[in-house]
């Protein structure tokens, strides 16, 4: 069984850790498209055993560039786990991406990231 973790706000608006497991069948789609979401929110290199993951995000800043090139990136990371994986940079002034999966299920799963 796979597992992995994402922050979610709970009632009170607060942000906490909850766990993703793989379904009864095994299917873990729905914990890579969490797993996804993290790594953009990830820094580049802040982990320290997956290190080519994350977006350069404090650099990124700094040199008033968005990190396109480095979504380009997670994204081909991340597709193989899905039927479509689309990651969109919307227009404005902060860098937030739209993604929208579709899982080999059929499910749509569409999301808006702040990096």
């Amino acid at each position: 069984m796979a597992r992995t973790y994402g922050r979610v706000k709970n009632s009170a608006g607060n942000l906490i850790w909850v766990e993703i497991q793989s379904d009864s069948t095994g299917n873990f789609e729905y914990g890579y498209a969490t797993t996804l979401i993290q790594c953009l929110k990830l820094s580049l290199g802040e982990s320290p055993f997956y290190a080519n993951y994350g977006i350069p995000a404090q650099r990124s800043v700094i040199q008033q560039v968005f990190p396109d090139y480095y979504v380009i990136v997670t994204q081909q990371q991340f597709s193989p786990f899905f039927a479509s994986l689309q990651i969109a940079k919307e227009e404005s002034q902060t860098p937030i991406y739209n993604v929208n999966i579709v899982t080999t299920q059929g499910t749509k799963i569409q999301q808006e990231v702040a990096v």
